[in-house]
């Protein structure tokens, strides 16, 4: 794990990534700027839930070292203090030499409705000792009386496993979940450089947490209790508490003006946008470039119900994002009407789009920044900034980055339908399924 890389008594081998279609790329390109390489990246055919993500990387483990233990830590937990939490796993080890399961709780610091709890069977001492309860979100007067008593922990969602200890269990309380998992990754197959878990029987499996499908029915489950400072930043009041100074309850980012507000979060995820906050407390409000999201802070926690609302209505934003990546780069939609498109794409260095022509659009690409090598039918030429091409529709056309700084180009769309399935597929250096 990154975290460990300068602790001689922790040792880990390369992450192993889970996740979900439409962030793969994403995922590939942060990794890239941080300069790691994950071991795995492996893609659910659809969610459901941690047990079978975690049960998928289990086996996949088992196979490559009967002995694996693993570590399982959500993506998006903030953890600053490191050998705190190194010290954590280090007694974690210990409980799994005893042949525990093993969670780690946070000790709270308020009355948090928006987490679920672990109940301590022994003292308020934080010491690793047995789960003797689950508690699910409390209501606030619940939060306050657990929050009093000392003995309760924030459920972090972290966990410690063996492999086959964890195996064991699914064998034991969810083994339906087992069988399907098995076949899902049995039947997987590579993609690049992701592993793709088979659909078929992915979709078989229960959509169920980890704790409701094996944790909360063993009895071989003990808590690292963790005394530092965490969030799992999982929703947009979590941000604002974590950006927040004791001065001052107004967190904002740049391209954001404000008068007379507090208690409020203002981001502006696009430099084109300027957002202006005039007046206002308890919000939190965030623009995206297709997109503005306004909140009472004390209902950030639901934003999943606007994303299932906007679903229901068909509306595009709920699924796709603004910037979409690919192996070779990515590409971001400026404007759009009934009959045209205009789009900004960025190609990696090294990157080469597929051969391919299109039905029902052509194309017209403006170099603004890098050097293209175009292929057009037969004929291949080099652009430089300012020059530029025209893809006639139904003409093979390919695009690539040989130079040394990433190519940037405007594409001007123009056709009856303008869909990203509107390709045909020639020759893909990527060997891309979709």
């Amino acid at each position: 794990m990154l975290f460990a890389k300068k602790n001689k008594k922790l040792k880990f081998e390369n992450l192993i990534i889970l996740t979900n279609e439409v962030y793969r790329f994403i995922i590939r390109e942060q990794f890239r700027k941080v300069g790691v390489e994950p071991n795995k990246i492996t893609i659910e055919p659809e969610t459901k839930n941690t047990a079978p993500a975690i049960l998928a990387d289990a086996l996949f483990l088992k196979k490559q070292n009967p002995n694996s233990i693993m570590l399982v830590c959500p993506s998006g937990h903030f953890i600053p203090q490191v050998k705190l939490f190194e010290e954590c796993v280090l007694r974690g080890l210990e409980q799994l030499k005893k042949g525990e399961l093993v969670t780690f709780g946070i000790k709270p610091t308020k009355h948090e409705t928006a987490y679920g709890y672990l109940r301590l069977s022994e003292s308020s001492n934080l010491i690793p000792q047995k789960v003797s309860g689950f508690i699910e979100k409390p209501e606030k007067e619940k939060a306050r009386e657990m929050l009093a008593s000392g003995n309760y922990l924030w459920n972090s969602g972290i966990f410690l496993f063996t492999a086959k200890e964890i195996i064991r269990a699914f064998e034991k309380f969810s083994n339906n979940t087992l069988l399907h998992v098995s076949e899902s990754l049995e039947n997987g197959s590579f993609d690049l450089d992701f592993f793709r878990l088979e659909k078929d029987s992915w979709s078989k499996c229960e959509d169920i947490s980890i704790d409701y499908a094996i944790l909360e029915k063993v009895n071989n489950l003990s808590v690292v209790p963790f005394d530092g400072k965490w969030s799992d930043l999982g929703s947009w009041d979590a941000l604002w508490d974590e950006q927040k100074s004791n001065q001052n309850t107004l967190v904002k980012s740049t391209n954001v003006s404000t008068i007379d507000c507090d208690n409020s979060l203002f981001r502006s995820e696009d430099n084109k946008t300027q957002l202006v906050g005039l007046g206002v407390m308890d919000i939190v409000t965030i623009a995206m470039p297709d997109a503005v999201l306004v909140a009472n802070k004390n209902r950030a926690q639901d934003v999943k119900k606007v994303v299932e609302n906007l679903r229901r209505k068909s509306i595009e934003q709920a699924d796709n994002f603004p910037k979409q990546y690919r192996p070779w780069g990515w590409y971001e939609s400026l404007t759009k009407g009934p009959q045209f498109q205009v789009k900004r794409i960025c190609v990696l260095v090294g990157g080469k789009l597929s051969l391919q022509s299109h039905k029902h659009r052509s194309e017209h690409w403006v170099i603004v920044e890098g050097t293209a090598k175009v292929t057009i039918n037969n004929k291949t030429i080099m652009l430089k900034p300012g020059e530029s091409t025209y893809v006639p529709l139904g003409f093979k056309h390919r695009l690539e980055n040989e130079g040394i700084i990433p190519l940037l180009i405007i594409e001007i769309q123009i056709g009856s339908y303008l869909g990203e399935d509107d390709i045909i597929r020639y020759d893909d250096i990527y060997s891309r399924q979709t």
